[in-house]
């Protein structure tokens, strides 16, 4: 990747206009994930009920000609693209064809076709992954392409700063209002707990859960347990993304956060905690850990008026009662 200087990132510019009509048709690419199920639940929260959704057996995303038409036939007023193939650092490392790939064509068909279709405006989520491996913290949105990328998400992280881009180059060409955002690693109702696949922080929900029910002395934890994370409840991050819109800022890169965070080995013992798991615990030095840390400067969505209401504890105990509530489990 080419290295910029600061003063050559992305720039990012509010433009305060078109706010959102609660009559609008509205697409939400993604509704049956976690981020885009958040996302129907806030507009709909919000009196917005000319939503529009397709899942992958009506709408492969990936079909550039499938979604053409798509849009071009619905014409929606406001798109929020939350289609993404995602997964945790594993599956990240592992299937990194697959990571690049999926989301290059996914976001490539929307952008281009919601031009083709007329769309005023479209909120694209990235993921904070987007930005160098090692750069000062707090991240700050001009932080990008300014160094390396960590190597384990790198095809992904350039899947969504191509996403970026895209957005960007479209307002600049066309005169399109897409702005994106970037919110910190979330969690949260319709999350994944599949052990090789998930992130962080749900991998821990379902390995204390289990070290509970099961009666084990030990939990082990992927890593050292020192890197430093900073955790998102999704219904947060999707009021973030209607306050966006519903503000009419229509241009631009948005970090989206909680502005604080922890260590592996904190967040394992809060996780613990909540659950009332009392295992010790167990790092696995020999997995991966990642980008040493991840805190997003936040100060642009709180200049906004925005801020997280969800505190940790309380994400993660909603969290649990998804778990159990998906999984068919009583806690014991």
């Amino acid at each position: 990747m080419t290295r910029l200087s600061k003063d050559m990132a992305i720039q990012p510019t509010i433009i305060m206009n078109n706010q959102m009509d609660k009559n609008s048709k509205i697409y939400i690419a993604g509704h049956r994930g976690m981020v885009g199920s958040a996302l129907v639940r806030r507009i709909q929260a919000a009196g917005y009920r000319n939503i529009l959704t397709r899942g992958h057996g009506e709408l492969d995303l990936t079909s550039q000609a499938e979604v053409t038409r798509f849009l071009l036939q619905e014409k929606p007023d406001y798109i929020f693209l939350a289609a993404a193939k995602v997964g945790g650092i594993h599956s990240n490392n592992i299937y990194r064809a697959e990571f690049i790939y999926q989301n290059l064509m996914m976001e490539a068909n929307i952008v281009h076709a919601a031009w083709q279709a007329g769309v005023s405006r479209l909120l694209f989520l990235g993921s904070s992954c987007i930005y160098p491996r090692d750069c000062p913290q707090p991240i700050r949105e001009d932080s990008l392409l300014t160094g390396p990328l960590e190597q384990t998400n790198e095809p992904y992280a350039i899947a969504k700063i191509a996403g970026i881009k895209l957005c960007e180059s479209y307002n600049r060409q066309y005169g399109t209002r897409y702005v994106s955002v970037m919110p910190t690693n979330l969690y949260g109702p319709n999350d994944s707990y599949d052990l090789e696949n998930s992130h962080v922080l749900p991998a821990l929900i379902r390995k204390a859960h289990e070290a509970k029910i099961q009666g084990k002395k030990e939990m082990v934890v992927w890593g050292t347990g020192r890197p430093k994370r900073e955790f998102l409840y999704v219904d947060d991050m999707a009021d973030a993304c209607v306050f966006l819109m519903e503000k009419g800022i229509s241009e631009g890169l948005f970090n989206i956060g909680a502005g604080k965070d922890l260590t592996i080995r904190e967040l394992a013992e809060t996780v613990k905690d909540v659950i009332g798991c009392t295992s010790d615990l167990v790092f696995d030095t020999g997995k991966p850990d990642g980008t040493p840390q991840k805190l997003l400067n936040v100060e642009q969505m709180g200049a906004l008026g925005w801020r997280a209401t969800t505190s940790l504890r309380d994400g993660i105990a909603r969290a649990y009662a998804d778990y159990l509530a998906r999984a068919g489990t009583k806690g014991a």
